[in-house]
């Protein structure tokens, strides 16, 4: 092993004169350089998701603290709330299309009540 401390022991060799492959790697952009030409919204977006993130995980610790009969029905709740707004604007995802397809008769939809409102009482006689 090459011990450095004693006095005409180097790792290097004085006399090595810089090549044109090192002078590159010395004028190379330093990463803080390429760091400053990223624009300041994507700084503030990136900080604005970490801290979304860190509120998130919060926020899950915490719900893990509540008694489960209650987030249970919270749930169940905001799912249903979910899943019948879902129905009324027929905003379901593609592979649920078939069964909502099924449901929706069922259940108001978003321009039923405009659609009915558009006709005249007579009009409803006349189909009768």
């Amino acid at each position: 092993m090459l011990r450095l401390d004693r006095p005409g022991r180097h790792c290097y060799n004085i006399d090595t004169k810089m090549s044109l492959q090192n002078l590159y790697f010395a004028a190379a952009p330093t990463t803080f350089d390429k760091l400053k030409t990223i624009p300041p919204a994507f700084w503030g977006k990136a900080a604005l998701v970490i801290i979304g993130v860190i509120a998130i995980f919060i926020i899950i610790q915490k719900v893990l603290k509540i008694n489960k009969f209650v987030l249970g029905g919270v749930v169940f709740i905001g799912g249903g709330l979910m899943f019948f707004n879902m129905i009324y604007h027929r905003t379901e995802p593609k592979v649920l299309t078939p069964f909502v397809d099924r449901i929706a008769p069922f259940f108001p939809a978003a321009g039923a009540y405009d659609a009915k409102q558009a006709t005249t009482p007579e009009d409803e006689k006349k189909k009768k």
